[in-house]
This record gives structure tokens, C-alpha cells and sequence, in this order.
């Protein structure tokens, strides 16, 4: 939290020290209280919220975040009526002065991590308790089953769990989740991805702004981690040689590491600018920018718009990828790594289907991003593809608020016919 900033702002509500207001908004209400930890969660927490709120008029909801960048887009995202909160530390005081100040009728959990005294409160007071999106990694699916005597009783506990595919509802079923609980729903992703929201940001305009005419090529490396800035950095600027209209905008998937990957552009004598640095402002850099450092939060979708070709991150210099989704619901030539563990089902989906290129190493991935620059009507071909794997995978939010739904009217709630 340090290390991230701005962790000051609503300190107390992590250890469940709430305002008045919020208590007030919360009287004699209904309650459902849903958890996303960070920003990729709220993204899905909001589609939820727009399929669940017109089912559920007389509902009051909560929803939490662990992370500031997250509450961030907790804010930007959602209207006022919809109460944002942190998420309290799992020690028994703190839960238990949360959960009696929410007094919720149901909890949603958001692709969440498990937090053990955060459940065995909401099992002792009888509140069910969901998991939407639902998956074991191959990471974490030993851990759990290392660790059953602890976690079997919790996972026993949810009373429905929508998951992404059947191997994740077999590995769910296997750590305790019983499996009349357990529901195939796909992923909510593809949903999220195709969330319709006011632009924010005119790119374009901003890069205009920054001298990159409205022809130039626009190579977008989204979420990037650790090793991978510089490599792409370097890969650009050979390619400019033969493309000189080439231009990168790096967005890291950590906006704090922006500081120290600008000194290493800087060490390797590469032009960029940083993101926050042209707010409101109409002086031109130097010429020869090679690239845009996005410093800032909430805003890669809209940099992916008028991409030419998307890098996926976390792909090439780090384990487990990034979501491939959101370029793919534009129609954008997308290329990533060998690393997309976290996405192996989606990852198949766009690779079946021919709608993303993966690369083994960076000198591939240079080959690959080079042919496609060169080559329109192969990345027309790529974006058309990656539109249809959305279109076929859309709905997972409607299946899971269906599964919801009959245990908010067990409880009493009012629920809207569709």
C-alpha cells in the first residue's frame, strides 16, 4: 500500500471504521455486498451490477476493493447510489464489525482470494455467499488441496460457484465445493470486454498532441511487466527502419513501476514521454518521440482503439499473461509470448480460432509484429476472428445472476421477472 500511494484515503475502512453516511444509506435496506479485489474485478463487478441491479429494485448495493487503484475505478465506474468501500483486513474483529455494519443479504466474491475469517463469519450469520467467475490456477489449485483440512469446510460453505469451464468446476469440486453448488457459466470477461461506456479519453486527439500524425503504425503493449519495456523499446526502434511511422505507447501493468522504467528508457537514450505529463498540455516534445509511457490508470482499453497491432503482456518476460479479451472486442491484431498460463482457455480459444498470434521468443516476436505491420489484410483477417471468439463466448454474466437470484428470493427479496 505504501509502495502504491494514496493508501491514506479511507485507511479506517479496512479495518471496518465506516462514515455515518454510509450506515445511514444502509438502514432497513437489503443488502448484497460484492467484492472485487482490483481493477480487472471491477470490470467485471460492473457488468454484474448492470444485469443483477433491474432484477433486484429494492436491493441496496455495497461493493468493496482491495486496492486503491482499484476503488479508483470503483468510483469512476459506478453511480453514486452503488456504496463503495475497502475490503477489511481478515482478522475476526474487523470482520465481524463489517459484516454487522453491511448486515448483507448476500455476498458476491469476485474472482476473489479466499479469506478464511471473512467466511466463517458470513457462515455463522447465514449469509450465502457466491463465487462468480470462479478458477484454480495451477498455482494455487495444490495449495488448496495441501491445505483441505483447512479449506474444504470453506469451499463446502458457498452457496454457488459459477465457473469458467468444467476443469475448473472438476478442480472447484475436488477442494470441497459441493457440487450441486457448481455451474459452468463461461467467463465474464468476454462480457466485460464489451461494456459500453462513454470515452474518456480522445487518444487520437492526445497523440496528435504529441506529433504522431493520424497515418502512423501504433504498436500498443498493454499490461506489460518487468524486462518486457525495454525489449520492446529496443524491437521498435529496429523496426523504425523500416517503418518510420511506427510509434509505441507502453502501459505497464503496475503504474507505479513507471518511475524506474522511464530511467531505463531513458538509460537506453530512448524519446518518450509520460502519460501524465500531457495533461493540458499543448507544448510539443522534440521530435523524434518514439514513444508514450502511460503512466495513469483505468485507461487501456482506450489506447487499445486506434492500435495497429496489441502486444499482450506478461507474456514474454513473466509467467501467467495478461487478458487477451478487450483487444479482441475491438478487432485488433493481437500478438503475445509463450506465458499465458492465467488465460490458458482463452488463450486456445483466440489460437483455434486464428485470431491471435504467440510467439516463442523476442526475436519471433519482432518477426511476427513486423509481418503483421506489413501486411493489412492479415490483421483485418486476425481482428475479424478475435471479434467472432467474443461474440461466441458472450452471456456468462446473464447465467450468473440466474444463478444468484433464487437464493436472494428464499431470502425474502423481491425479485423483477425478465
Amino acid at each position: 500500500m505504501r509502495r502504491r500511494g494514496g493508501w491514506r484515503a479511507g485507511f479506517g475502512e479496512r479495518f471496518a471504521h465506516y462514515e455515518p453516511a454510509l450506515r445511514q444509506a444502509l438502514t432497513n435496506r437489503h443488502v448484497i455486498w460484492i467484492h472485487a479485489v482490483s481493477v480487472g474485478e471491477v470490470n467485471l463487478c460492473t457488468q454484474l451490477i448492470l444485469a443483477l441491479e433491474p432484477r433486484v429494485p429494492n436491493v441496496k448495493i455495497v461493493v468493496s476493493c482491495t486496492t486503491t487503484t482499484g476503488m479508483a475505478e470503483l468510483r469512476r465506474r459506478l453511480p453514486t447510489r452503488v456504496s463503495k468501500i475497502y475490503y477489511p483486513i481478515d482478522r475476526r474483529k474487523f470482520v465481524r464489525r463489517a459484516l454487522a455494519t453491511t448486515n448483507p443479504q448476500a455476498i458476491i466474491l469476485v474472482e476473489a482470494e479466499i479469506w478464511p475469517n471473512f467466511l466463517w463469519r458470513a457462515a455463522d450469520l447465514d449469509v450465502p455467499v457466491f463465487l462468480a467467475n470462479a478458477r484454480l490456477s495451477d498455482r494455487s489449485y495444490p495449495r488448496y488441496k495441501k491445505f483441505a483440512f483447512l479449506f474444504r469446510p470453506l469451499f463446502r460453505s458457498f452457496a454457488g460457484v459459477g465457473c469458467q469451464n468444467e476443469g475448473d468446476a472438476e478442480r472447484l469440486r475436488a477442494v470441497g465445493c459441493r457440487p450441486k453448488a457448481v455451474r459452468v457459466v463461461g467467463n465474464l470477461k468476454f462480457d466485460a470486454a464489451k461494456l459500453t461506456e462513454r470515452r474518456a479519453l480522445d487518444v487520437r486527439g492526445l497523440l496528435r498532441q504529441l506529433g504522431v500524425p493520424d497515418d502512423a503504425l501504433i504498436l500498443v503493449a498493454g499490461s506489460t511487466h518487468d524486462g518486457e519495456e525495454i525489449l520492446l523499446a529496443e524491437m521498435v526502434r529496429r523496426l523504425r527502419e523500416k517503418f518510420p511511422k511506427l510509434f509505441l505507447v507502453l502501459v505497464p501493468r503496475h503504474f507505479e513501476r513507471c518511475k524506474d522504467i522511464g530511467q531505463n528508457l531513458q538509460a537506453h537514450g530512448v524519446k518518450f514521454v509520460f502519460r501524465s505529463e500531457i495533461f493540458g498540455n499543448t507544448q510539443l516534445p522534440p521530435d523524434g518521440l518514439e514513444c508514450l509511457l502511460v503512466n495513469t490508470t483505468g485507461e487501456l482499453r482506450f489506447f487499445y482503439e486506434p492500435a495497429t497491432v496489441v502486444f499482450v503482456g506478461k507474456s514474454l518476460t513473466a509467467l501467467g499473461g495478461q487478458n487477451p479479451i478487450e483487444p479482441g472486442a475491438l478487432g485488433k491484431a493481437i500478438v503475445f509470448g509463450p506465458n499465458m498460463q492465467n488465460f490458458t482457455d482463452i488463450t486456445r480459444a483466440f489460437l483455434q480460432k486464428q485470431a491471435a498470434v504467440q510467439v516463442k521468443t523476442p526475436e519471433e516476436l519482432e518477426l511476427a509484429v513486423g509481418e503483421l505491420l506489413a501486411n493489412a489484410e492479415r490483421r483485418a483477417a486476425l481482428g475479424k476472428a478475435a471479434l467472432e471468439v467474443v461474440a461466441e463466448n458472450l452471456g456468462a454474466v446473464e447465467r450468473t445472476v440466474e444463478m444468484i437470484l433464487p437464493h436472494l428470493e428464499i431470502r425474502g427479496i423481491f425479485v423483477q421477472k425478465k
